[in-house]
């Protein structure tokens, strides 16, 4: 079994930073792409920024050039450095995996976390 367990949302003031990580466990034989999702009330959910094994990024229109992505396969992690954060950025923010399981590794199957709040207010 493979889990995903997000950590590090919570209240913040605009301008403010938050840093979200992402750690998964399990038989894991290999993860590659990577990304975060945010929900926000009343819309639906939106791809905010993914990262490939390779470490190719991509993100949101609305994020760019605030949020960064990353990753440490040693830990199996990916972090989500969010910066001069803005009232539209409160949302449940969800970790996303492609993984590969140890004894399967011709397989790869999609896992989610379970979610993360992140608020911006004053």
């Amino acid at each position: 079994q493979v889990q995903l367990v997000e950590s590090g949302g919570g209240l913040v003031q605009p301008g403010g930073s938050l840093r979200l990580s992402c750690a998964a466990s399990g038989s894991i034989f290999r993860i590659y792409d990577m990304g975060w999702y945010r929900r926000a009330p009343g819309k639906e959910r939106e791809l905010v920024a993914s990262i490939t094994r390779a470490s190719n990024t991509d993100y949101a229109d609305s994020v760019k050039g605030r949020f960064t992505i990353s990753r440490d396969d040693a830990k199996y992690t990916v972090y989500l450095q969010m910066n001069n954060l803005k009232p539209e950025d409160t949302a449940a923010y969800y970790c996303n995996a492609n993984i590969a399981r140890t004894g399967r590794a011709w397989l790869t199957n999609n896992y989610w976390g379970q979610g993360t709040q992140v608020t911006v207010s004053s």
